[in-house]
């Protein structure tokens, strides 16, 4: 008797179901709603690829329309704008949708208002990310190009949205970072930079001399490149090896040049070593065969 009432119960509730989703009148609303939200999502989509043009129109003709920034400022003032752009189409195109499926958009806002909207979503950090990143960009802390450095986790920032900022190290990984996370910030692009070589020679040979020769090979140095703006300068003998005496020398270079000035002093001390005959130390093993 009660599997009978349970199947009979089943059964009513499946004819009901059928009769709800078969209802020409309810079907067409359906299928409308359906169209109305695809027609919304495609509208929104054409929308922010049209920003992202005007963005980018706008700023190519920024001579014309006298508007005086640096390149990295400019690339991120744009990744700010398209972020912007498409957060605010993304909320305009929200509410109509909201709307179609049958949310009370006006009772809602009304109820709570905008922020206890938001914080009913779960939207505290968001607005936190939002904000930090404001105050990233009108202060200034670092551009799209910039190398730099949040908590331990360093690279290029290749783009600046309104709410996460995206850097990639020199592995090749991708880093994306929520602007309410970064709590301190070294930019590695913000004056001159030094670039810093030690170079070893043995106890054998004339200090003096290896000075004079590293002193001449900066000279050169110095006109064979840009990257330099104050240098090398030899700084003389800076500590001794077990085998070798270890003499530094500095240059200071434009941002971001540092390791191709290092890679260039490098070589060019060590041909300038080379030809003037001073030995680099390195490890040597001397073996004895004892022969009875």
């Amino acid at each position: 008797m009660e599997y009978t009432e349970v199947f009979f119960d089943l059964a009513d509730k499946f004819n009901r179901t059928v009769d709800f989703y078969t209802n020409p009148e309810r079907l067409a609303g359906i299928i409308g709603g359906a169209i109305k939200i695809l027609l919304i999502l495609i509208a929104s989509k054409i929308a922010i690829k049209f920003m992202i043009v005007i963005i980018d129109k706008f700023f190519e003709n920024r001579e014309r329309l006298r508007i005086k920034l640096e390149e990295n400022r400019i690339k991120t003032l744009k990744s700010i704008l398209k972020s912007i752009a498409r957060y605010t189409i993304y909320f305009i195109a929200a509410l109509p949708i909201l709307d179609t499926v049958g949310v009370d958009i006006k009772g809602l806002i009304a109820a709570a208002g905008i922020g206890g909207l938001a914080i009913g979503f779960g939207a505290q950090n968001l607005v936190r990310d939002v904000i930090t990143g404001f105050f990233i960009l009108f202060e200034d802390q670092f551009t799209v190009g910039d190398y730099v450095d949040f908590d331990g986790k360093s690279g290029i920032v290749e783009e600046m949205a309104l709410r996460v900022t995206k850097i990639r190290d020199f592995s090749g990984d991708l880093h994306i970072i929520p602007n309410g996370a970064i709590s301190k910030v070294t930019n590695r692009c913000r004056g001159n930079m030094r670039a810093k070589v030690d170079i070893s020679i043995a106890y054998e040979e004339d200090i003096e001399n290896a000075i004079e020769v590293l002193n001449k090979a900066s000279q050169e140095l110095l006109k064979e490149t840009d990257a330099i703006v104050e240098g090398p300068t030899v700084l003389g003998v800076t500590s001794f090896g077990a085998s070798d005496v270890v003499i530094t020398t500095i240059a200071k270079t434009k941002p971001m040049s540092q390791w191709e000035v290092e890679r260039l002093m490098r070589k060019r001390f060590k041909q300038a070593f080379d030809k003037a005959g001073i030995e680099i130390p390195y490890p040597k093993r001397v073996v004895y065969n004892q022969v009875e």
